[in-house]
C-alpha cells in the first residue's frame, strides 16, 4: 500500500472512489487479480461506517433469522481478521463450523476495524491511497469521452482510469458522470410494488401513546415542535424526495477509565427535545445504551419511536454540495449531542424518570474512539441516498418469499429484510406520528443481487461499476444497504473490472460465467441451498 500524493498523470488499471466497505474490498480484490488501485476517500478515514461506528454488524443480531450463511469472500476474511485480532479465532472458526448463532464474535469497536483494515491493504502495494480526495462538485468531476471515462477531478489531482467504481453511498461518482440517478420514494405503481411511497399505516416503532406535537398544547396555530413536519400525510403510495432518517453511530463506553464526558454543544437548546420529554411523560420509554460491542462499549443507533434519528432531517443531504451537506451532518450532531446531554443531565428527567437520567449518566464517549475529533464519529450514518437506475432494476419483487423473480446472474447474496427507517414525524389525528417505516415480516427472502443492477446502461457509462448505489428501488435498496453485502458487492465490481481490462470490454459485455466462477474460487457465496 502506498500513500499517496497528488496524482502524478499515470493512468491506473481501476480508480475507486470512496473508501466504504465497498470501496476498500474492491481495492484488495483488484489488487489480488494484479491491477494496479488507487482508491480515493473524500474523507481522512478508510472504512466507512465500519470506522465511524457500526460496530453492531447486522450479522446473526436478529432473532427471527440467521444470516451468516449468506458471509463469505473478502467480507468473511475481514470479519475473520477481526476476530484473530481479539484473539478469538478458534470461537469464531467453531461458530462457523456449527453453524450456530453468536452475534458477539462478528461485533468490533470502530477504531479496530480501521486498524485491521489498513494493515489489510497494506499487503498491496499495488493499491494507492489518496484520503481527503473530494471530487470535484457538479460536471467538473469527471472528464468523459463519449461514454467512456477519462478521468475524475478532486481536491488531490486528476485520477486517470481504464476502470472506475463508485463506492460512495451517496452516488457522487455516477451523478457527475451523468449516469441516471434517483433519490427517495417511486410510487409503488412503478414498479407494481406494495412497500414503496408514502405508507398508509405505520406500525414500527410508532408511538403507542398519544404526544401532542403542537408548540402550545392543542393549538395548531403555535407551529409543530422541533423536528415534527407540519405537513400532510399525502396519497399512500404515491412517490416523493423523503429519505429515511440517518443518525450518527457513535460509541459509548460506561468503562470510567475510558470514558469522555458527554458534550453538551455549544448551542443547545431545550427545547428541542420537547417532544422526547411529552413522550415520556405520556407513559412512553426513551432509549439508554447498553454494552453490546467488546471492551464496554456500545454501538448506539437511533432505532426508536423518539431517537436520535433525526425523521425529516435530511432530504437535502444525497443532492446537496459540500456547504449543504456540512450544515446537515453539523446539524445532526448539535442535536444528538444535546439529546444524550439532556437525558443524562436535565432534572426534569430525572424527576420524572430517575432511572432513565441514572442509566444515561453512567456513559460518555469513548477516550479510544474518533481520537481525531474529541470522541464523536466524523460521519453518520447514510442509510441511503443516491441510487443507480439502469437497464436492470432490483426491486420487491426480487425480496418477496411469494413467488419471487429469479436471479440468473448473481454476484452476491443481500441477506436482510427490507429496512426502512422512520422518514417524517407529522401530525396525524392531532398527534405525534412517524410515517415510513418499514422492516421484517414474513414475505420476504434472501436474494441474489444481479450483475447487471452493478453497472450503468452503456450509453451513459461503459467503464463504470457501482457496489453500493446498485441500480434498485427505494424498499429493494433497503434489502441490500448492509456492511456485509457492500463488500461481497465491491469484491464483484473488482472482478468484473479485472476481466473487462483483460478482454478490453465495457463492463456490460463481461460475460458472466467467468465472473461466476472467479467469485467462487474466491469464496464469495452466490446462492443458498
Amino acid at each position: 500500500m502506498l500513500l499517496a500524493g497528488l496524482a502524478d498523470g499515470r493512468t491506473r488499471d481501476v480508480v475507486i472512489y470512496g473508501g466504504t466497505s465497498g470501496g476498500f474490498t474492491a481495492a484488495i480484490q483488484a489488487a489480488k487479480l494484479g491491477k494496479s488501485v488507487v482508491l480515493l476517500e473524500p474523507s481522512a478515514h478508510i472504512g466507512g461506517m465500519n470506522v465511524e461506528g457500526l460496530g453492531g454488524t447486522d450479522i446473526d443480531n436478529h432473532r427471527a433469522f440467521q444470516n451468516s450463511s449468506a458471509v463469505g469472500g473478502l467480507a468473511l476474511e475481514f470479519y475473520r481478521r477481526v476476530a484473530r485480532h481479539y484473539g478469538r479465532s478458534d470461537a469464531f472458526e467453531a461458530m462457523l463450523s456449527s453453524g450456530k448463532k453468536e452475534p458477539k464474535l462478528w461485533r468490533f469497536e470502530p477504531h479496530v476495524a480501521e486498524k485491521v483494515i489498513l494493515d489489510w491493504l497494506g499487503e498491496h502495494p499495488q493499491v494507492e491511497i489518496v484520503t481527503n480526495a473530494v471530487l470535484a462538485e457538479g460536471t467538473e468531476g469527471v472528464v468523459k469521452q463519449g461514454s467512456r471515462l477519462l478521468s475524475i477531478a478532486t481536491s488531490k489531482g486528476d485520477f486517470h482510469g481504464k476502470i472506475f467504481i463508485d463506492a460512495t453511498i451517496e452516488g457522487d461518482l455516477l451523478a457527475s458522470a451523468g449516469v441516471s440517478t434517483v433519490i427517495g420514494r417511486e410510487p409503488n405503481s412503478l414498479y407494481n410494488e406494495t412497500r414503496n411511497g408514502i405508507r398508509a399505516e405505520t406500525t414500527h416503532q410508532q408511538f403507542k401513546v398519544k404526544v401532542d406535537p403542537y408548540r402550545v398544547p392543542g393549538d395548531p396555530a403555535s407551529g409543530t415542535l422541533p423536528t415534527v413536519l407540519d405537513e400532510a400525510p399525502g396519497q399512500p403510495g404515491s412517490g416523493d424526495h423523503r429519505l429515511q432518517a440517518y443518525c450518527y453511530r457513535v460509541c459509548l463506553t460506561d468503562n470510567p477509565d475510558n470514558r469522555l464526558p458527554l458534550p453538551k454543544p455549544a448551542n443547545y437548546d431545550r427545547a428541542n427535545y420537547e417532544l422526547h420529554l411529552r413522550y415520556l411523560k405520556a407513559g412512553g420509554r426513551i432509549y439508554h445504551p447498553r454494552v453490546g460491542l467488546p471492551n464496554q462499549k456500545c454501538d448506539f443507533n437511533g432505532g426508536a419511536v423518539c431517537s436520535h434519528n433525526l425523521n425529516g432531517m435530511n432530504y437535502g443531504y444525497p443532492g446537496g454540495g459540500r456547504a449543504e451537506r456540512r450544515k446537515i451532518l453539523d446539524f445532526h450532531r448539535d442535536y444528538s449531542q444535546g439529546l444524550f446531554w439532556f437525558l443524562a443531565n436535565d432534572p426534569e428527567i430525572g424527576n420524572l424518570a430517575p432511572e432513565l437520567r441514572k442509566a444515561w449518566s453512567g456513559w460518555g464517549l469513548a477516550k479510544d474512539e474518533f481520537t481525531d475529533n474529541g470522541g464523536w464519529p466524523r460521519m453518520f450514518y447514510v442509510r441511503d441516498a443516491r441510487r443507480m437506475v439502469s437497464d436492470h432494476v432490483i426491486t420487491e419483487h426480487h425480496v418477496r418469499k411469494a413467488d419471487p423473480v429469479p436471479v440468473e446472474d448473481s454476484v452476491g447474496m443481500a441477506y436482510w429484510p427490507p429496512d426502512v427507517h422512520s422518514v417524517r414525524t407529522i401530525v396525524r389525528d392531532g398527534h405525534a406520528y412517524n410515517e415510513g417505516f418499514v422492516f421484517g415480516g414474513e414475505d420476504w427472502i434472501p436474494f441474489g443481487i444481479s450483475y447487471r443492477a452493478l453497472v450503468p446502461k452503456a450509453n451513459e457509462a461503459t467503464n463504470l461499476l457501482t457496489p453500493t448505489c446498485p441500480s434498485s428501488s427505494h424498499i429493494a435498496y433497503g434489502a441490500i444497504r448492509i456492511e456485509f453485502t457492500f463488500m461481497a458487492l465491491g469484491q464483484a465490481c473488482a472482478v468484473a473490472a479485472a476481466h473487462a481490462i483483460d478482454g478490453n470490454l465495457s463492463v456490460q459485455a463481461v460475460p458472466f460465467v467467468p465472473l461466476r466462477d472467479q467469485l467462487l474460487k474466491d469464496g464469495q457465496v452466490l446462492t443458498l441451498k
